[in-house]
């Protein structure tokens, strides 16, 4: 970084949100001058501390207070900044002081966040949540029933406090007439903290203790230095009793040792997710029958496989009060691909639906809910389908009613089997004697299959070996993309791979990013063309979208999809058989449905 000049601090032309993003590019270009990872690591840990510092040194001097900041712990490593980096740090801090007190752990903790060397984030699972996603979760936990005035409140990954210190701004607000001694003294009682990072852990008792300090200030004391535990939450025991968990748990795959394993076994089908654990956990710390779990995480739970013992401990201990699906992922968080949702849970069993609404951010405090509908989520562990839209929930009443599925006419669904940087020593340009076409997902089409290897590190042939013939398909069927996103105009892209490209060169290799529909055996009257168009079709993209939860189009959930009677399903081949139209076939399919296709 190479920081001269800090005119835009002072430009009447730009807004404090669009000086704290020029802040926050200069921080992340800074760090990203550090090559190895404990040097950046150090130095974003330095330059946040002066922001955090210049922060609480111009909110006391706005309290006329001199309670000293809590010094960073001696455990935590830190290096030395240069100059300009340090100047930039402290008027980012002064920058964010002019911000509301609930953004300030938002703002702080994004800057870090974006600073940390990639690997260290990704173990740490660390995104804070912004503002307005923040507010709108602590009023679901209000709907559910939880009464700020005097509730236990616990986030068990609280980061930076983005959750603890609005938790504590409400908690202020419902305990006006006491005197500061006795709020101040209270809510100590009544808000924890975990956080294993013990840098994020220091931020957030900092900027808790922030947002209380014109209360310290009248009370003369502070908050205890056990606000905040500084630990791996999932390794805590005896923690429970909380009328509230809430916050945004850490993201992204763990692997867990025996002890562990066996400890959160209940929530685990194959591999773990740490929101999938830290969700197991808040279960056993919220109080039974009354407590309420708040929690941002992505959509993945709601469908998948690895996640059916997850759902189906959530419908035995909790009931579903409501689900907020984040519409315009967007700028909501750094670098997450996964669909995001905010989501409570009551103790207990309750005879409730669950409320579903979209909230779309509309900058940094406000965001726009619309109201879907609601919904009763079945006990067990089979998919939640829950109604993306308005118009979802008759459909969704159909699609209950359908009981037939892709196994039901005859087929499987298996991923590709060759995983191909197993196998790179065999991978070719051009074709020889022992290759094989190598079929990758951009070979499946809007307009069908058509064989390609044009992205980076692909190929289009492979050499088999003896004793790899079980890489070769020799039998047509239908290609499914694996990975596709919500703002695709479809999620399920499918094409057929035909029998006559498969004989003019003796087979393919399918690559692991590919789902692959075959006919079983089981029923062969369905011919793979028919699977095709049911798959590629509006209505069932519409379905599948109510399936699933993340950017993964899985095998479990394909083969969740409700699809039309066999009567129905040989309908359609009639109409493929006699050449008529793909908008009435399409229109035909929809109609099954019970939905009207323009």
């Amino acid at each position: 970084m190479n920081v001269q000049h800090f005119d835009f601090f002072t430009d009447s032309d730009l807004s404090n949100l669009e000086r704290y993003q020029t802040c926050k590019a200069m921080a992340k270009g800074y760090a990203s001058t550090y090559k190895t990872e404990q040097s950046r690591l150090m130095q974003a840990r330095s330059f946040c501390s002066n922001i955090v510092s210049a922060y609480w040194d111009t909110l006391a001097r706005k309290l006329k207070s001199n309670i000293k900041m809590r010094a960073v712990p001696h455990t935590v490593y830190m290096e030395d900044i240069l100059c300009d980096a340090r100047e930039l740090a402290e008027r980012t801090g002064e920058l964010i002081a002019r911000f509301p007190a609930e953004d300030a752990g938002y703002l702080i903790g994004s800057i870090y966040t974006v600073m940390l060397p990639s690997a260290y984030r990704a173990e740490m699972g660390a995104y804070y949540t912004p503002p307005p996603l923040v507010s709108r979760l602590l009023d679901l936990a209000e709907q559910s029933g939880v009464d700020f005035s005097h509730a236990t409140v616990i986030d068990p990954a609280c980061g930076g406090g983005a959750f603890l210190a609005p938790v504590a701004i409400r908690m202020l607000k419902k305990d006006k007439g006491s005197s500061p001694e006795w709020i101040l003294r209270r809510i100590s009682c009544r808000l924890k903290g975990i956080e294993i990072d013990p840098f994020a852990a220091w931020m957030s008792s900092v900027l808790l203790e922030s947002v209380l300090m014109p209360l310290c200030v009248k009370a003369k004391r502070r908050l205890p230095h056990d606000t905040i535990i500084v630990g791996d939450a999932l390794q805590q025991e005896h923690i429970f009793g909380y009328d509230l968990v809430i916050g945004n748990p850490p993201y992204g795959r763990v692997t867990l040792d025996i002890k562990m394993r066996e400890k959160y076994s209940r929530s685990l089908f194959g591999h773990a997710n740490l929101y999938g654990l830290f969700t197991d956990l808040a279960i056993r710390m919220v109080k039974e029958n009354t407590g309420v779990i708040a929690f941002l995480t992505p959509t993945s739970f709601l469908g998948g496989q690895y996640f059916t013992a997850l759902r189906t401990l959530l419908t035995e201990k909790t009931t579903p009060f409501a689900f907020d699906f984040v519409a315009d992922r967007d700028g909501v968080f750094d670098d997450v691909l996964q669909e995001t949702m905010l989501t409570a849970f009551k103790a207990g069993d309750h005879k409730i639906r669950a409320l579903v609404s979209s909230l779309v951010p509309k900058g940094l405090n406000k965001a726009k809910i619309e109201k879907i509908g609601s919904v009763e989520v079945e006990k067990g562990g089979a998919t939640w389908l829950l109604p993306r839209g308005k118009d979802d929930a008759r459909f969704l009443k159909m699609l209950k009613s359908m009981p037939m599925r892709l196994a039901e006419l005859g087929y499987s669904v298996s991923t590709g089997k060759l995983v191909w940087n197993r196998f790179k020593s065999q991978l070719r340009t051009t074709k020889g004697k022992n290759s094989y076409p190598l079929v990758w997902a951009e070979s499946i089409t809007s307009a069908g299959f058509r064989f390609s290897a044009d992205r980076k590190n692909h190929v289009p042939y492979i050499d088999i070996v003896p004793r790899q013939d079980f890489l070769v398909t020799t039998s047509e069927c239908v290609l499914v993309q694996r990975t596709t996103s919500k703002e695709q105009e479809r999620r399920i892209l499918a094409a057929i791979l035909p029998q006559k490209f498969i004989d003019e060169n003796g087979g393919v290799v399918v690559e692991n990013h590919i789902n692959i529909v075959y006919s079983n055996g089981l029923f062969s009257a369905v011919r793979p063309e028919v699977i095709e168009v049911l798959l590629n079709s509006h209505v069932v993209d519409r379905a599948f979208r109510c399936i699933s939860g993340s950017v993964a189009v899985s095998a479990y959930e394909l083969n969740s999809i409700p699809l039309p009677s066999l009567e129905q399903v040989m309908e359609i081949q009639a109409l493929l058989d006699a050449g008529v139209d793909r908008r009435i076939i399409e229109r035909t399919i929809a109609g099954f449905y019970g939905v009207m296709f323009a």
